[in-house]
């Protein structure tokens, strides 16, 4: 339940044209779902902003359909990550608002939420083999309320790629900054911008990368300061911080 779901629901008791009881009944269902093999948190966006959330790796179809229809049925949207064409067959005729991006392994439904502003998160990637990740951050992103951009194939192999963008990089509130290999385009693009940049090494990479391990200890050891590492290959943990960043209030510079 959302805060405006909350708000409606109190207000139709106060004006009579809800009893207290279904207040209670409705009430009485938070803050999660009980279905046996899970507990659907339909209370998510209520205490954090950002909706429920299914990792489908290690679920089953059946297992992923029923905890999305359960989210569903209680007025929420919900977005599932990981997911296989597999997990999609039945949730896209159950639900006319489903949508499936294959590039990033992750399907949403419901309506994504509203932007507090016009200020982007931009997630940008040194290479196209950092696509799929690139691809979940940016859909998490959006559907979690917010302007996205995406910046591609920009890695320090080729530097000038990068430097002429050097205009879109400031424009934006926070950058998730994609890698593999060395990982080095975080604490390049941390040099070059005063917003917050989250870094999200990716398991690409020939044997020493140790799947994304190189990486992951490269961005650790950053030279430039302020920038934040998520998990390898772990594009929806840095939309969801973006997102949190981006849509505090804006501060005007001093």
């Amino acid at each position: 339940m959302e805060r405006e779901q909350l708000k409606r629901l109190l207000e139709g008791i106060a004006r009579g044209e809800q009893s207290v009881a279904d207040g209670l009944e409705v009430l009485s269902r938070l803050p999660y779902a009980d279905i046996g093999f899970a507990r659907p948190d339909v209370h998510r966006a209520l205490r954090r902003g950002q909706p429920e959330s299914v990792l489908c790796a290690g679920k089953t179809p059946a297992q992923v359909f029923e905890i999305v229809r359960t989210i569903r049925a209680a007025g929420q949207s919900v977005i599932g990550t990981r997911a296989t064409p597999e997990h999609c067959a039945g949730l896209k005729d159950h639900h006319e608002d489903f949508v499936f991006y294959e590039e990033g392994a992750l399907f949403t439904v419901g309506a994504a939420q509203k932007p507090l502003h016009e200020s982007p998160i931009l997630v940008l990637s040194a290479g196209t083999s950092d696509r799929p990740v690139l691809r979940e951050a940016a859909v998490v992103a959006e559907f979690f309320g917010n302007h996205v951009e995406t910046l591609e194939d920009v890695g320090v192999a080729g530097l000038h790629r990068l430097l002429s963008r050097v205009e879109d990089l400031r424009r934006a509130r926070v950058l998730i900054v994609v890698a593999g290999m060395d990982g080095a385009l975080p604490a390049v693009v941390g040099g070059l911008v005063a917003a917050p940049v989250i870094a999200v090494p990716t398991s690409r990479g020939y044997g020493a990368s140790f799947g994304g391990v190189a990486a992951l200890l490269s961005m650790l050891n950053s030279c430039s300061s302020g920038v934040t590492v998520v998990n390898i290959d772990n594009g929806f943990g840095a939309a969801c911080a973006a997102s949190m960043i981006n849509r505090l209030p804006a501060v005007e510079p001093r």
